[in-house]
């Protein structure tokens, strides 16, 4: 089949051996935060989010706590109009939709002819979903490194840098410069891009902009406001409603 549709379950702590397709992959997140690490890169795929995967990229995926997660399997020969290179999906309510309608099929449905012509919609849909570099930095630092791991896990931890510090038996100072050297950026930066990430796909399923920026640990929506406003380029409101993002490079 040109196109093909499969859902997966994964355990804690799942890990996929290290891939390389000779088809482009889209995978959608159902539930559960999967990660996508393809050379030195590290993607984040949050729920009602999408990660396209250009047949070639060598990668491997995982996650820290249970996910369900689809994938569509497109030969390369209709990979045309995708992306040329790996990176974040931000799914439109449509493509949404028929993910959910595919995941919910019987066995041996999705050979059914009425499947197939729906896979082949999906494909030019997702053409023209926005895209978002989701990439966050990596470190193989192992001090760093438990620093990340906590604050993925819990991207509404508010404690400050000198609390992480301590927490983590670093001082704050060493975790500034460590943060600098191994990601490229502060660890603030660092916590920001984390939160966008997950606050998208809760702004898609209709969540207010309070309680997205409660959720996600600002103690106002005006902050989270602002930090929307400087990565996406349209205020969470407008992006709720449809405004044309300026950017979806974060």
């Amino acid at each position: 089949m040109p196109v093909f549709f499969r859902t997966e379950s994964m355990p804690a702590h799942g890990e996929y051996p290290v891939m390389c397709h000779h088809w482009g992959e889209f995978v959608y997140s159902f539930s559960g935060t999967t990660e996508v690490k393809a050379g030195p890169a590290h993607y984040l795929v949050p729920p009602r989010f999408g990660m396209w995967i250009p047949e070639g990229t060598v990668h491997t995926a995982f996650n820290e706590r249970e996910a369900v997660h689809g994938s569509i399997y497109i030969n390369k020969g209709l990979c045309g109009q995708m992306p040329a290179e790996l990176c974040g999906v931000v799914v439109s309510p449509l493509v949404r939709v028929i993910l959910e309608h595919l995941r919910d099929l019987p066995p041996g449905k999705c050979e059914h002819p009425s499947t197939r012509r729906l896979l082949e919609v999906l494909v030019d849909q997702l053409s023209d979903c926005s895209t978002a570099l989701t990439q966050i930095p990596h470190t193989a630092d192992p001090q760093l490194e438990a620093v990340l791991h906590s604050l993925r896990s819990n991207p509404a931890d508010h404690r400050s840098l000198p609390e992480l510090a301590a927490a983590f038996h670093l001082s704050e100072r060493t975790l500034i410069r460590r943060a600098r050297k191994e990601l490229g950026m502060s660890l603030t930066e660092w916590r920001q891009r984390l939160r966008l990430l997950h606050a998208l796909p809760m702004l898609q399923l209709g969540r207010s902009v309070e309680s997205v920026a409660l959720d996600l640990g600002y103690s106002t929506s005006s902050a989270f406001i602002a930090m929307f406003r400087r990565y996406i380029g349209v205020s969470p409101g407008r992006y709720i409603g449809g405004a044309e993002p300026a950017s979806h490079v974060f």
